[in-house]
């Protein structure tokens, strides 16, 4: 096997005229061509610094209501305009998602509220 740290010090050595023959070169021996080489790894590479991204969609769960019960209903009825029984079984119910797919602010927004109430929220 060639001695990879050789192979590059060489390489990097070429200039642009050179590395654009030996990239010719390459394709005719091995029969592929460099574009599709790119168009493969191209997305790939773009799908790695998608995932570093901010996220912009947000799920505000509800992960316990403290000891604050009480409080913490109310405020889950006013954010999320459900009955009484229906807001009582979902912080009953905890962890349960309160609003889904959200935007950071109103996430944010939602969380605050939630923890002034005395609950405990997870942003996903």
């Amino acid at each position: 096997m060639a001695d990879i740290a050789k192979l590059v010090e060489e390489l990097s050595k070429l200039t642009v005229m050179e590395a654009a023959e030996l990239s010719k070169a390459l394709e005719e021996e091995w029969g592929v061509s460099a574009a599709a080489a790119v168009a493969v790894a191209g997305p790939a590479a773009a799908g790695g610094g998608e995932a570093a991204e901010e996220q912009t969609e947000f799920d505000v769960i509800l992960t316990g209501d403290g000891g604050k019960k009480i409080q913490v209903i109310k405020e889950v009825r006013a954010i999320t305009a459900l009955g009484l029984t229906d807001a009582k079984a979902l912080v009953e119910g905890a962890p349960k998602p309160i609003k889904e797919g959200v935007n950071k602010a109103e996430a944010e927004e939602i969380k605050a509220k939630i923890e002034a109430a005395g609950g405990t929220v997870e942003l996903k």
